[in-house]
């Protein structure tokens, strides 16, 4: 936040004792960019939050009633300043009271003067996170998660005592509101580092009491095809989607700024389309342990695909993620192998590429990312894992990229006639059956065999007699 800024905000608050504190103070620690402020004041939020939203022309708004605390939004969202009245009747007691010791300094909004009883500041340097106390994670089982989080985005290391705290907390992680878990979520595989974020869940045993979908991937035995069990494939995929987000051109080919430019768009529920294809290669393989079979030394994990999208569902709907996003990572996870089986087929006829899409959409592009992390990942001895066949599905991969940003653009192909003249061309009610027959002139279209209303009507009588 500009220096005026906060010059203004002290004006407004003029005889209010209140500090800066949290997040903002750690930025600005770390010589961070800062545009939301968090600030402790003695005494009830809301008339501060609305003086400064008169001088600062923003809009003030309460953000709990369970908790004394107001929000101080820009009106174009540029910045947000967060009020909170003291939990204790002293500073330094209310700094006691916080998750840990890197945002439990503050800084005296009138004097400037710093606080640190905890040592936050020496624990910034050392790059640890620390908790205040013992209580830290029993007054609020979220930090237990958002330890997690901070380690993958700062990349610090949780301190040994703390992540003892952590383990001894972690079957109380599931107790805070699913959209309060999933922002945390979101935020860390978001983050710069989201491979030692995930570490650190398994390390301080969330993936055991929050994610059990992900614990239980240890210790389940792949075949021949891979060359770890099926947790260690699963970061080695999610590893898969980093290396391709960082060289898109290897990946994509001379579609890299498309492609970049679609991963950055929204999704849902604060996730990019790129962060959700990341939290779908965490998932994708959820429901191996529940699928494995093995005969006569052939493991298979058949129907992990649609299991695996159906127990997604239900933890994201635990999570109250919302159906945008709940659908896309159904999605991915439950088309996640069609692409690998067509690569033998190459070079594809465009009827099969049509299918791929049609099938796939709206999640063409990601799920076909999601199958080049994925075949990368699996470096056993089989023969689908072997040079060849990766080198032919990143080369597959590569080509179908470009017809889902087509597809993504212009949408299957548009009918030669709406759906009513052609039924009444036919003979045939709407229905299923024409349906089926639209259907089929789509992909007659898109593989170049008619080009006119003419054409498209004669295909359709010959489709539906060789029905």
């Amino acid at each position: 936040m500009a220096a005026p800024r906060v010059d203004r905000i002290r004006e407004a608050l003029a005889g209010t004792p209140a500090w800066l504190v949290g997040g903002a103070v750690r930025d600005i620690a770390l010589e961070r960019t800062v545009n939301d402020l968090d600030l402790a004041v003695a005494g009830p939020p809301e008339g501060p939050a609305r003086k400064i939203a008169g001088v600062l022309d923003g809009v003030a708004f309460e953000l709990s009633e369970d908790f004394p605390a107001w929000r101080v939004k820009d009106r174009d969202d540029a910045w947000q300043v967060d009020l909170a009245e003291l939990r204790a009747p002293e500073i330094e007691q209310d700094l006691a009271l916080r998750d840990f010791t890197v945002g439990a300094i503050a800084v005296g909004l009138e004097d400037g003067q710093a606080l640190d009883p905890m040592g936050g500041l020496g624990d910034l340097e050392s790059g640890l996170i620390r908790s205040c106390g013992p209580a830290s994670f029993t007054d609020d089982p979220l930090r237990i998660m958002r330890a997690a989080r901070l380690s993958a985005q700062f990349g610090w290391e949780i301190e040994e005592s703390t992540a003892a705290l952590a383990r001894q907390a972690a079957p109380r992680s599931e107790e805070p509101a699913g959209e309060r878990t999933l922002a945390e979520l979101i935020l860390l595989i978001g983050s710069p580092d989201p491979l030692a974020g995930l570490a650190a869940m398994d390390r301080i045993g969330l993936f055991d009491w929050l994610l059990p979908e992900i614990g239980d991937l240890h210790g389940v035995v792949q075949g021949p095809n891979h060359h770890l069990d099926v947790y260690g494939h699963t970061m080695e995929v999610v590893e898969g989607i980093l290396r391709i987000e960082s060289d898109l051109e290897r990946f994509t080919g001379e579609h890299a700024p498309q492609v970049s430019e679609y991963l950055s768009r929204p999704l849902a529920d604060g996730a990019s389309r790129g962060v959700a294809l990341r939290l779908g290669a965490l998932f994708h393989d959820s429901a191996k342990p529940q699928t494995r079979s093995e005969e006569g030394g052939f493991v298979s994990f058949r129907g992990h695909d649609s299991l695996g999208a159906e127990q997604i569902g239900a933890r994201f709907r635990d999570l109250r993620a919302s159906r945008k996003l709940v659908g896309y990572m159904s999605d991915l996870t439950r088309h996640h192998l069609i692409l690998g089986f067509m690569v033998p087929s190459m070079p594809l006829q465009k009827r099969h590429i049509f299918s791929y899409l049609d099938h796939t959409d709206p999640v063409a592009l990601d799920v076909t990312l999601l199958t080049v992390a994925d075949r990368l990942a699996a470096r056993g001895t089989a023969s689908i894992a072997s040079q060849e066949m990766v080198a032919g599905h990143l080369e597959l991969a590569r080509d179908m990229v470009g017809f889902a940003l087509d597809w993504d653009r212009n949408g299957p192909p548009p009918q030669f006639l709406p759906g009513n003249e052609l039924a009444a061309e036919l003979g045939i009610e709407p229905g299923p059956e024409l349906g089926r027959v639209m259907n089929e002139l789509a992909a007659a279209r898109f593989a170049g065999e008619i080009s006119d209303a003419n054409e498209a009507v004669e295909h359709a009588r010959g489709f539906l007699e060789a029905e």
